[in-house]
């Protein structure tokens, strides 16, 4: 729910973010709602009101609005590294929700497992860069090993096949 130039949510307020007014974007949402074509689309109302120091009720309240609006479901998110907040959100909405989706990235409150996040009624935990994150250490050890060697061939002993990589694709063979 924020607006202007997308900046990541783990910056907080070290960088301006401004959040939609709720009206505005449950507006977006019904808009969104009335173009759906099928049940295969859903639409998941973030919510940013954590992230930019607006407070859980304002977060709960935005829950709400978005699910009236008709969000098939909501994303919480949160830059703390302590999940109490999380927990705090998940606690008071399911009082109320026991059935809308909900929807966490803990790249910062990494600490709660998925069978956690189960027992709080979360029920999609997207571990967002992870992947990305751990590709880069490897890559520059590659790079390192290259330059160090002049050549690839001591790096290939950290390296996938070509073949395996392509077969990774549907109809490669």
């Amino acid at each position: 729910d924020k607006t202007g130039l997308k900046k990541n949510s783990l910056f907080g307020n070290d960088v301006k973010q401004t959040q939609d007014s709720i009206e505005n974007f449950c507006y977006k949402i019904k808009k969104g709602k009335a173009a759906q074509v099928s049940d295969d689309f859903m639409i998941i109302a973030r919510i940013e009101s954590l992230i930019l120091d607006a407070g859980m009720k304002d977060a709960l309240v935005r829950a709400e609005a978005y699910i009236k609006a008709g969000a098939d479901g909501i994303m919480i998110h949160s830059r703390d590294k302590d999940p109490a907040e999380i927990i705090d959100f998940m606690q008071r909405f399911r009082a109320s929700d026991k059935a809308t989706p909900v929807v966490v990235v803990p790249t910062s409150f990494n600490s709660v497992t998925i069978e956690e996040f189960e027992e709080m009624g979360v029920n999609v935990v997207i571990s967002a860069n992870h992947m990305l994150r751990a590709a880069y250490p490897a890559m520059l050890k590659v790079a390192k090993s290259i330059l160090k060697n002049g050549r690839s061939l001591e790096a290939e002993l950290n390296c996938m096949s070509i073949k395996e990589i392509l077969e990774f694709i549907p109809g490669t063979r």
